[in-house]
């Protein structure tokens, strides 16, 4: 690779880095050309990539980003797996790669300028994601004014079953 090429793949990473909102790095000695696809092809279901880069062009490209602090973490064979939106799928993506492939290892992630280690990936993948968040808030949404009618209602229900007691007392 010439210079040329070496400083348009830094620049593309920086553009990628600077625009993702979560980043994991990791190790993927050991994987197959197979394996690593279908760990691309679930990515992409996620709105998120991953990409391979010699180390010293990654610590080029995370310079003035949020990733900065995950340039120590840049040794041997690397790639770092980058989301453009939530970091819950990413993250359960990467850690149920991981669990099926154990030549796959997750090493940091970077979120918001923090550094995670790789326990915290694992955490973060258990956690419901953005849509099953917004299913359970509109659920308790709906269950208030639900239950407030079926409160309300039954103060007459009791009250109709009452005459209807005292009706069918005086009828025998």
């Amino acid at each position: 690779m010439n210079r040329e090429e070496k400083a348009a793949q830094v620049k593309d990473l920086n553009e990628i880095l600077s625009k993702a909102k979560f980043a994991v790095v990791a190790d993927y000695s050991g994987l197959k050309v197979t394996e690593f696809e279908k760990l691309r092809r679930e990515l992409r279901k996620n709105n998120a990539q991953i990409r391979v880069a010699k180390n010293t062009l990654l610590r080029r490209a995370v310079v003035s980003t949020d990733y900065e602090a995950l340039t120590d973490h840049f040794s041997g064979t690397t790639a770092i797996a980058v989301s453009f939106e939530e970091p819950v799928g990413l993250a359960k993506a990467i850690a149920e790669f991981a669990k099926e492939y154990e030549t796959f290892e997750i090493r940091t992630a970077g979120l918001d300028g923090t550094v995670l280690s790789a326990d915290d990936v694992l955490a973060l993948s258990k956690l419901p994601g953005k849509d099953e968040l917004r299913a359970k808030l509109l659920g308790t949404m709906a269950a208030v004014p639900t239950g407030l009618v079926r409160v309300l209602n039954g103060v007459p229900q009791k009250l109709v079953y009452a005459l209807q007691a005292i009706k069918d007392q005086k009828e025998n």
